[in-house]
């Protein structure tokens, strides 16, 4: 069981580094990888606080909401039950309106009868019944003027024509019974014996009350809470100006979703201050109200941005860092890469012709002969010696030589064109060509080529009159690879090496195959 663990743990950790190293191999035959990976990962950062950022934006909202949906039912349940508690004290004063032995009794009994519930309502203004022509015919208080008439407002005329009406909910009114004081009023409506309208029981809310139930809501710097009729009548509002009380709102586009609505939220623009708002609202039971909480966006999104702005800025200047060094990294490996490149090709390549050197030669050679072998495919080999170099050499020095040298490596690579093909400085005044899928004749006829471009180019001499003729002999061998096949891609070469001595013996600048057995003299010997 610890054998197969540890061979477990051996096979992972091998794993492992074959991937690392293919992974190191890729980037640094890719150095541009660095530099988009980096940039990559930096983008995806970003993508992933910029979704951490909204979702946090989101969470802010729907926090906003929820709190604004709390505060909305907080208003709500006060209103209706204030709502409740003044209904039955209307009851209250219409039950005994109607009773006929109230009217026996004496006034201040009578009055503590009457308007006993409605003495303990909260902000209440005045409690009030008045006779069919409008005017008070009884009230809390013995302070109120008998002669001023009621019957304008919108709350008599609503009870006299509709005997249906209920409990009535009035418009903000400027009261005349308590020094204009601002005031709304709930009504019910009150039928004699014979069921004709014999008045209406009053009972007067200062618009106080709805403000100090506003005061308590905390909605930030610039929201508004507010309480609105569902015809658009503004009965408070916070922050309160008194001008606005009674002020109709019904065309502005924030209140038509109200008004269409039990409740909900959304998000606008107030028309009043031009502040976008997110809008809270739900319609109060048993009332024509509506409750209205509405924070300003800014004022729930302002602790977001705060937290926004950091993290952004952080993201952004991590980013940009991560971004440069990945690109900085790039650059560095490709001018390692470069530099690599530069060294291979350094010892890849012979300094002077810039040819091919032995070791490339050997490598190359080997791995023709598998792929020869493996495709049962005709390899050929050139080996090219310059006639007479040592000679040359001696006679005009070394330089003359290097001169000699080049042009002749030139000749043999503008013929050895093919991109399979290779031509390697042997060493010294020698040189290889290796002709993969190529035939014997195919080869010598490359062969000759060769020595015919070498025949007759000039290399000018430097202090001497004239220039020398360079000439080259030929080797050429061939071989389809088997298996059974000895000594492989060396004895090809060898073979190559043969037929150059081969060509030399017959008289130099001539072409040897050992399977074209027509060598063709061309020019004198060197």
């Amino acid at each position: 069981m610890v054998q197969q663990t540890h061979r477990g743990r051996c096979r992972v950790r091998a794993i492992w580094h074959r991937l690392r190293a293919g992974m190191v191999r890729h980037v640094s035959d890719w150095p541009w990888l660095a530099g988009i990976a980096g940039t990559l990962v930096a983008t995806a950062m970003a993508g992933l606080t910029l979704a951490t950022l909204n979702a946090g934006r989101r969470d802010a909202l729907e926090h906003a909401r929820q709190t604004s949906q709390n505060l909305v039912s907080i208003i709500s349940m006060d209103l209706a039950r204030n709502v409740e508690i003044y209904d039955l004290s209307l009851q209250a004063m219409v039950d005994g309106a109607r009773d006929p032995r109230m009217q026996s009794l004496p006034a201040a009994l009578r009055r503590a009868m009457l308007f006993d519930r409605a003495t303990t309502a909260a902000y209440l203004g005045g409690a009030y019944l008045l006779g069919a022509d409008g005017t008070v015919s009884a009230a809390q208080n013995d302070t109120v003027d008998p002669s001023v008439h009621l019957d304008d407002r919108d709350y008599f005329q609503a009870q006299q024509r509709n005997p249906a009406t209920g409990l009535y909910f009035s418009h903000p009114f400027r009261s005349r019974l308590r020094g204009e004081k601002l005031s709304v009023a709930l009504t019910r409506r009150i039928d004699d014996a014979q069921g004709r309208f014999a008045g209406v029981a009053l009972l007067a809310i200062r618009i106080e009350y709805f403000e100090h139930l506003l005061a308590q809501i905390d909605t930030g710097r610039k929201g508004s809470v507010f309480i609105v009729m569902k015809d658009g009548t503004l009965l408070a509002r916070k922050p309160f100006d008194e001008h606005e009380v009674g002020a109709s709102v019904a065309g502005s586009p924030t209140f038509r979703t109200m008004a269409t609505h039990d409740s909900g939220t959304y998000v606008a623009t107030a028309t009043i201050d031009g502040v976008r708002r997110m809008y809270t609202y739900a319609h109060v039971p048993g009332t024509p109200l509506i409750a209205v909480v509405a924070p300003a966006l800014d004022d729930v999104l302002a602790p977001w941005r705060q937290r926004s702005d950091l993290a952004g800025a952080l993201t952004v200047a991590f980013g940009g860092v991560f971004v440069v060094v990945s690109w900085l990294l790039a650059f560095a490996l490709r001018d390692k890469q470069r530099a690599q490149s530069a060294l291979m090709r350094l010892a890849a390549t012979d300094p002077l012709t810039r040819l091919s050197n032995r070791r490339v030669l050997d490598q190359r050679l080997g791995e023709e002969w598998r792929r020869a072998q493996r495709e049962q495919k005709p390899l050929s080999v050139l080996f090219i010696d310059i006639d007479h170099f040592k000679r040359f050499n001696d006679t005009y020095g070394h330089a003359s030589g290097d001169e000699a040298l080049i042009a002749v490596a030139a000749r043999i690579a503008s013929v050895a064109r093919r991109s399979v093909d290779l031509v390697a400085r042997y060493g010294g005044e020698e040189f290889a060509v290796v002709l993969p899928d190529t035939t014997a004749q195919r080869a010598f006829e490359i062969g000759e080529r060769i020595r015919r471009e070498v025949e007759g180019k000039v290399v000018v001499v430097r202090g001497a009159e004239a220039g020398i003729t360079l000439t080259v002999s030929v080797g050429c061998a061939t071989a389809t690879p088997t298996r059974k096949q000895r000594g492989g891609a060396a004895a090809l070469l060898a073979e190559a090496d043969r037929q150059l001595y081969i060509a030399k013996e017959q008289g130099r600048n001539r072409t040897s195959s050992a399977q074209w057995r027509e060598p063709v003299e061309q020019g004198a010997s060197g």
